[in-house]
This record gives structure tokens, sequence and C-alpha cells, in this order.
């Protein structure tokens, strides 16, 4: 397992198997690359990643060798060179190969010929010496086999199989689809006049090289094939690949080579190419969704450690016309302290109405900050709270409503909120995002953010499966008050786990907040692992010993309290106090578990506690003239915001309903290899406008430095 990883990562030996014994016993990602440094090398995350996804590979080829094995020994045909050639086999696909000749497959027209003694014919044909192979064929006719052609047809269907499994040729074959496959669609007919097959017009009648196909393109075009408007071929040079076949089995010119040279076009026609080919889209596919799934897993990140505006008073406004905007005001810790409904625009347009009453919820719960969602009405609600001359300075800010209607009616909402509607629970969701987006966004499924490429299209096991590390990543990088998280925040702490979490709710419910770190030992089911796992990530504000509200893991309490000690203060002199921190001198500290990679992390975190890392949110403001589409023109200049990113761009909010594309050759003047390199999600930028197409609602920008 080391060595395969190794291939596959560079990383040294030693980082690698101490990483698999941490996994082994149960370690995360996130407690393992920050407090276990001196065991790995000092990997981050993401090469900690690397190693748990290629041992997950090497434990299901191991898994699958054992399933081959298994089933050779049943058929009581494993010998000890076959087994000595499985168990050196380093890929799944070298593996299949191996075993396709074993496989107990459906009847085929191989294994009639064999039936009918016809596998003898196959093998004097094969070995090339007879000129008269029709007169050899005459002495394997019976009652099914009636004359001679029959006889050859069958003997070519056996080779045609012997061909088809012959690893050397499937490899060659490989090779020529993976340098020259090309992939091709033609519209189906009765679909192309559709309005929804509109959308997949520019793929009607397409071609182009399937190594070169950009994974967006790709995914497009096996989701308009999916719903059954185009078809999709793979086609190389056939004579090509045929002529590669032919120059490794055919050794003669006789009446032989020529029934081999029909069983060659058999074998390729009918068995090598539709499966390999299919085999080539599905690699093409699985390198699309990783492409697809980095982008979104980058894209969730940038969301997540979005800019929070902290424990505010804010009133939170989910805006609407006809049924009205919903008004939520929420204290410091975003527990809802009162609801109401104004309806400020047509058709009742009380506009005189719902001023009056925000500016008296707006005294009454003492509010600090505003929240508009960004949906239906926003720009018109926007600019009706921006005109009411408040008492104090009000900050308001525009918030995304993605995935709020997802969340208002989910469990989670329903759990929280009984006694309250959708609408009230999707304001809630609006102003908590503003307040922390993190431990807001965490409650509703990634996929429904909204915040990636064809999120439905890719494999969902491996989707969700990156979109729960990466929100796992963010929960323990930033830490979680355990006094004030939910549910859904806590069971994505280290170690923890929804059914932890639960438990750590409901013991803060029956016994109050916790005091310490150490009290959370005694919460049912909380063992010593989870404690170990979770403990550094789970803030105490307020606490007793100020390192309960670090980064500091409780087993390195004891190094801290010592630097202290020796520098003659108290831990809580010691912290902040950047003259006396930097004159500790670390090397004295060292001991056989904890290294200078550990004592760093110390000192960085005694200096600055519990910090935040997430930058502050800020008021943004889109151009008031611009309102819709068609108030746009050429050579614009407009203020916008990042609110998605893809492999070939970044679309951009200008502040009305459709968001513009800024290409990726509109991102840069040199060459873009990454879109994130040059912009981030919720980004706040300036555009120009390139082209408006009214009509098609595209909307085209480039990004001014």
């Amino acid at each position: 397992m080391i060595k395969y990883i190794r291939a596959r990562t560079q990383l040294p030996e030693k980082s690698i198997q101490n990483t698999v014994e941490l996994l082994n016993e149960d370690c995360t990602i996130p407690f393992i690359s920050r407090y276990r440094k001196e065991h790995t090398g000092n990997l981050d995350e993401v090469q900690v990643g690397e190693i748990v996804k290629f041992k997950e590979q090497y434990e299901a080829l191991g898994k699958r060798k054992k399933s081959v094995l298994k089933a050779l020994e049943e058929q009581g045909v494993l010998t000890q060179e076959l087994q000595a050639k499985i168990n050196a086999v380093v890929d799944l696909t070298t593996l299949e190969d191996i075993y396709l000749p074993y496989k107990k497959s459906r009847k085929t027209k191989a294994e009639t010929a064999r039936k009918n003694g016809l596998e003898p014919l196959a093998k004097i044909i094969m070995a090339q010496r007879n000129d008269e192979i029709e007169f050899a064929a005459t002495k394997f006719l019976n009652n099914t086999i009636q004359n001679e052609e029959e006889a050859l047809e069958g003997a070519r269907h056996i080779i045609a199989e012997w061909i088809n499994e012959r690893s050397d040729i499937r490899n060659q074959v490989r090779y020529q689809l993976e340098k020259f496959a090309q992939i091709a669609t033609k519209v189906i007919a009765v679909k192309k006049e559709e309005e929804k097959a509109q959308k997949y017009r520019d793929y009607f009648d397409w071609s182009e090289s399937l190594g070169r196909c950009p994974s967006h393109r790709l995914l497009a075009i096996l989701r308009a094939e999916s719903e059954g408007y185009i078809r999709v071929k793979i086609e190389i040079d056939d004579e090509r690949a045929l002529s590669k076949i032919e120059d490794r089995i055919i050794k003669s010119n006789n009446a032989c080579s020529g029934q081999i040279s029909v069983a060659i076009k058999d074998a390729y026609k009918r068995l090598l190419l539709p499966s390999l080919s299919n085999e080539r889209l599905k690699l093409a596919k699985e390198k699309a969704d990783e492409s697809a799934i980095t982008v979104f897993a980058k894209n969730l990140k940038q969301l997540l450690l979005g800019s929070p505006l902290g424990e505010k008073r804010i009133l939170a406004i989910d805006p609407g016309f006809r049924t009205g905007c919903k008004v939520v005001c929420l204290s410091a810790q975003g527990y809802l302290e009162h609801n109401d409904t104004i309806y400020p625009h047509a058709p009742q347009n009380d506009s005189s109405g719902a001023i009056h009453k925000i500016n008296s919820l707006v005294d009454a719960y003492e509010i600090e900050a505003i929240a508009i969602g960004n949906g239906t009405a926003s720009r018109e609600t926007e600019q009706l709270i921006k005109s009411i001359d408040f008492t104090n300075a009000i900050e308001v800010f525009v918030v995304s409503e993605a995935g709020a209607s997802i969340y208002s009616a989910s469990k989670i909402a329903r759990d929280e909120f009984p006694n309250y509607d959708v609408t009230v629970r999707g304001a809630v969701s609006i102003g908590r995002r503003l307040a922390d987006p993190l431990a807001e966004l965490v409650k509703i499924d990634a996929k429904s953010i909204g915040v990636g490429q064809y999120q439905h299209d890719v494999d969902q096991t491996k989707l969700q499966k990156s979109l729960d590390t990466v929100v796992g990543s963010c929960v323990n990088y930033v830490g979680v008050n355990i006094n004030t998280a939910s549910k859904s925040l806590l069971s994505y702490v280290s170690g923890i786990g929804p059914k932890l979490a639960e438990n750590i709710v409901a013991h803060r419910n029956k016994n109050g907040p916790f005091k310490s770190r150490a009290a959370i030992k005694k919460v049912p089911r909380l063992g010593g692992k989870a404690f170990e796992q979770g403990a550094a990530f789970l803030r105490i504000k307020n606490a007793k010993n100020p390192l309960d509200d670090s980064a500091i893991h409780p087993e390195s309490y004891s190094i801290a309290e010592k630097m202290a000690k020796d520098k003659g203060v108290s831990i809580g002199s010691l912290i902040g106090n950047k003259k006396d921190l930097e004159s500790i001198v670390l090397n004295q500290y060292i001991t056989d578990a904890i290294g200078l990679p550990t004592l760093r992390d110390i000192i960085q975190e005694l200096e600055k506690p519990g910090l935040d890392l997430r930058e502050k949110a800020k008021v943004f403001t889109f151009d008031q003239n611009i309102k819709s589409i068609t108030d746009l023109s050429e050579g614009q200049l407009l203020p916008g915001i990042v609110n998605n990113i893809t492999n070939f761009g970044c679309f951009v909010d200008v502040g009305i309903k459709e968001s513009g594309l800024i290409h990726v050759s509109n991102l840069s003047d040199s060459f873009v290899k990454d879109v994130n390199e040059h912009v981030r999600l919720h980004q706040q930028i300036v555009v120009k406008v390139m082209e408006v197409d009214v009509s098609r609602k595209r909307i085209q920008l480039a990004l001014q430095e």
C-alpha cells in the first residue's frame, strides 16, 4: 500500500506510513493535518486527503482481487502462475483484462461453437499452416453443423473471442482511443424543434477530439444524450486500428490468414470497439466529473468561508411583490425575536406603512444591520430601505438566497422553527447567513447552493464525499462555539458526527452551557477518541481557562502553561503578549511527541486565540440606474459580485435577474490556467459590458483590473 501511494503522490514514505497508521486509528483529516504534524512530516490537508484517496483505491483493488481469486478457485482454474499475476496487478483495468477469459458470461456465439466441437478447428486456423482449411472444416460437420461455412463461421467466433481477450490487443485499441478518439453527435430529428432542445443546439451535429473536449462541454453533451435530444458516438480510424491488430496476429498469407482477417473484423466491430469505446467514454466522464467536482469544491469552500458580519442584531427581509416582504428580527446570537410582513410594492404599494414598520422595528430591537435577500423584488426593497432616515447608522447588505427555500422546507428548519411557516424560516436563514455564512449554509444540501456546474450530472457519491470533506475542512478551520452551534454545524466537527452532535445539544439544553472543554467528556457516548479528535475545534467563550477558546489542543495545555510559568506570568497574561511570546526559545520545549511545527502553532495561537480568520462582511452597492437587462449597453463599467465560478469563466451579479459571464478570454490578457487565480466567489469587482443579447438573456463581460 505504501509503495502504491508513494508512486502516485511522490510524498515521503515515512510520512505516508505514519499517516496511514493514524487513519487506521480512525483519526480525521483535519485532526491529522493540524495536530499530528510531527508524525506526518508537516503534511497539509490536501496531501493527507491524497493519501486517503489512494489508500481507498488500493483497498478497493485488494477487495476486487480477493473476489476474482475466489471465483477462479471455485472454477478450478487458479494456478500459482495466475495467482502471482493477479497479486502483481496495480490497477483495476489490468485485473479485469486478466479475469475476462474466465468470466461466466451469458450464452455467446463462441460458447455455442465450442459446444459444437469447433475449438480444434479454431486452433488449426490460428496455427496458420493449413492451405486446405475448407477441407479441414469438413471433418467437423455433424447434426448441428451442416456445412463447411457453418464450421468456419463457428471457428471464427471462437477466434474473435480469443482476440477480444488478449490484453495486448485490448491495450492497442485503448491506445488508439486515447490518442485519436473523436466524440461525434447527431440530433434526433423528431426532437430537434422542441423548445427544451434549443439549449443543446450547438451539439446537434458536433465532432471534436474526445481528449481535448473540455469537462463542461462533455457533461453538456452527455446530458443532452440522456435527455434524448442527441446520439453520441466515439469514433477512431477503423482501418488503422484493424491494421495494428492484424500486424500482431497474422503471420502467413494463406487460407487461414483470410479466416483470421474476417475474425479480426468481427472481434473489433462486435466486441472490442463497443466495449473499449464505452470504457474510454467512461474514463473521460470520470475526468470531467473530477474537474467539475473540483470547481464545485473550490466554490463551496470560498462560499462557506465568506465574510461574516459577526454577532450583530440583524433585521432580515425576504422580499416579494404580491405576497409582501417577510421581515424577521434576530438577536446577536441569531435567535428569532419577532416576525412581520410589509407590503411596499405592487399591488398594495404601501411604502409609507412599510417604512414606518421597519423604522419602529429597528428602534425596538436595537437593530445594527439589515439583510435583504437577492431574489424577486430585491432591488426595489433595497432602494426602499436605503431611503429610510434611521436614528442610528444602519448597514444594509444584499444576501444570496441560493438554497434558502430548500432549507426552509427541510426537517432541520422544521425542527428549529416548528411553529413558523416556510416564509419566516427563509427570512431567518437570510439574516443568519449575513451573521455567519458557514454556520447557516452547513444546514443546506451543498448541491442546492448553486455554486458549481453540472452538479446533478456528475457521480453523486464522489460529489457528496468531496463536498462533505470541504464542509468539514471549513468548519474545523474556523472552529465552533459549542454553546451556540446547531446540530448541523457540530456534526461536521472532527470526530463528532450527527449522533454525537445531537447528544451535545441535548446535554447543553438539559445542563446549560459548557463551562470548559473537560466538561465535554460528560456528553453521553462521547468517548476518549471523539474528545481527542474534536476538542481543539470546539471553543468555549469566556471559559475559566482561556485556552478553551483557542485552537490549542488540550493535550498541549501543559506546554503552553509551562511557557507562561517560565516567563513568570499567568497563561491569561501570556495570551496576546507579543513581546513575551517572541522571546520564548522553542527548542527547550521539544519532546519525543512534540516538535517545532506544533510549538510554532501554539505560539501563533497564543498571539490571537480564537481569532476568526475570515474577513468581515462589507457593504456593496450596485449601479442604481441598472434595473434590467435592457438598461445595459456595450462599454458600460459596472460594479458586480462574482456569484459562480466555472472552468470556462465566472458569472457576475450586476444587480439584475440575469448574471453576466466573464469568459476566461476576458479575465486576463495572459493565458488563464485557473479562474480561481483571478477571481474568488463573492468578490466585489468592476466589469465592462462587452455584449448584450436580450433575446437569449446573455451578457458578456470583461474583468477590469
